[in-house]
């Protein structure tokens, strides 16, 4: 099906009365289990109309780490939770936890609007009003500024690279899960070509998109990059490209510094002259559109299986937490719990017709002025020489043999 025939289908949806989708599909992973996640209003303006939700585990650490994480198209803050065990780990290892939730009113298929001008420019829709809510948290916590990091799947994690290009300052790291790279589409036609081509850009230009997005000029979050290699719903070469560009933005090379598999899938590791891990990239062998699930490294599990949320041999929430490096003192009030059980939800063959256009079928939303672009940043600044014996000692700790 052309490019422009999949504009024209994708039209109709939100005209399709009492469809079984995306939507419902969603939705329905939590049915019967009872969410952590309690809602907060009054965080501000909240420009791009997002619900907040939030879990604090009890007796929080002082200066805790907070984590904000974006569900995919057709979810909900508590379905996505309750499939990646997000508010679990926050449990366990003392951190807390703020969700965002998108409503049907700013997008029909509540996909996060990662492609519009109005909402993923700084001060500016959605993109605001997460900022604000991260604020509300750090006040009303007192989290460690330095300690604020962002994850999401699909249009969530499309969504994370826009956080961490307009607001660099405030996440420490990110992890993106079968996303797109920050600034390649502006609108429809443009979405759709990036999640179902992939084109590929000059490191150079992806990195310039920003670069400009902001005034800020470094330190920059570190990534985490995650990506199915069967997923037709948002082309896998994606996960090159935002490699790529925050490659560029760290001032590394292209080639991974070392290579290796963690529970049965590739991962490539590049780090700063301070030996610090700053980019890395997991390929998903044969998995499909969605979060990789599994036992975590302690032999636990994190999360349940539903739309979207797909067993995988390897916990990306567990591995994510750990990149956060969150997961290195177990909280002394914490107890794992394991999640309640929920409906086992088998998708329908309209589901099935539907996932190749997971973030595409919630394409609609607000109108928007056209925004003006900010004033291009000069480069940043040439890279640091590598630290020889920090090379080594990440090599051999990336082997496995150094701990």
């Amino acid at each position: 099906m052309s490019l422009a025939k999949n504009v024209e289908f994708l039209r109709h949806f939100p005209k399709l009365n009492g469809f079984n989708g995306l939507g419902s599909y969603g939705r329905g992973a939590s049915s019967g289990a009872t969410s952590p996640l309690v809602e907060i209003t009054g965080f501000g303006t909240n420009p791009g109309a997002l619900k907040m939700f939030a879990y604090v585990p009890d007796a929080l650490p002082r200066a805790s780490a907070l984590v904000v994480v974006l569900h995919g198209c057709g979810q909900t803050a508590a379905g996505y939770d309750f499939g990646t065990g997000w508010s679990t780990l926050a449990k366990r290892y003392g951190f807390a936890l703020l969700m965002p939730e998108q409503q049907a009113a700013n997008n029909a298929h509540t996909c996060f609007n990662w492609f519009n001008p109005g909402d993923i420019t700084r001060g500016r829709g959605e993109a605001a009003s997460i900022r604000q809510m991260v604020a509300r948290m750090v006040a009303d916590h007192k989290i460690d500024p330095r300690r604020i990091y962002i994850t999401g799947l699909s249009a969530g994690g499309a969504m994370t690279s826009v956080m961490l290009a307009t607001y660099p300052e405030v996440f420490a790291g990110g992890a993106i899960i079968a996303g797109l790279p920050y600034g390649i589409a502006s609108n429809v036609r443009e979405a759709l070509g990036g999640m179902m081509q992939s084109t590929s850009r000059p490191a150079g230009k992806l990195g310039d998109l920003v670069r400009k997005a902001s005034k800020h000029r470094g330190p920059w979050p570190k990534v985490s990059v995650w990506h199915g290699s069967a997923d037709r719903t948002v082309n896998p070469a994606n996960a090159d490209e935002i490699v790529k560009q925050w490659l560029d933005v760290h001032g590394l090379p292209s080639a991974p510094m070392s290579s290796g598999q963690v529970d049965g899938h590739p991962r490539d590791v590049w780090w700063n002259a301070d030996g610090e891990t700053v980019v890395e990239s997991y390929t998903i062998t044969d998995m499909a559109h969605g979060t990789p699930l599994g036992l975590a490294g302690n032999d636990e599990r994190y999360g349940a299986e539903g739309a979207f949320l797909i067993e995988a041999g390897i916990s990306s929430s567990y591995h994510i937490a750990n990149f956060f490096g969150l997961t290195d003192r177990v909280s002394p009030a914490s107890e794992v719990a394991k999640p309640a059980e929920a409906p086992k939800i088998v998708p329908s063959a309209a589901t099935e017709s539907l996932q190749s256009s997971d973030i595409a079928a919630g394409l609609w939303s607000r109108t928007h002025k056209p925004v003006r672009q900010p004033t291009p940043a000069p480069r940043a600044p040439k890279r640091r020489g590598i630290d020889v014996g920090a090379v080594i000692t990440r090599a051999l700790t990336a082997a496995g043999l150094m701990k």
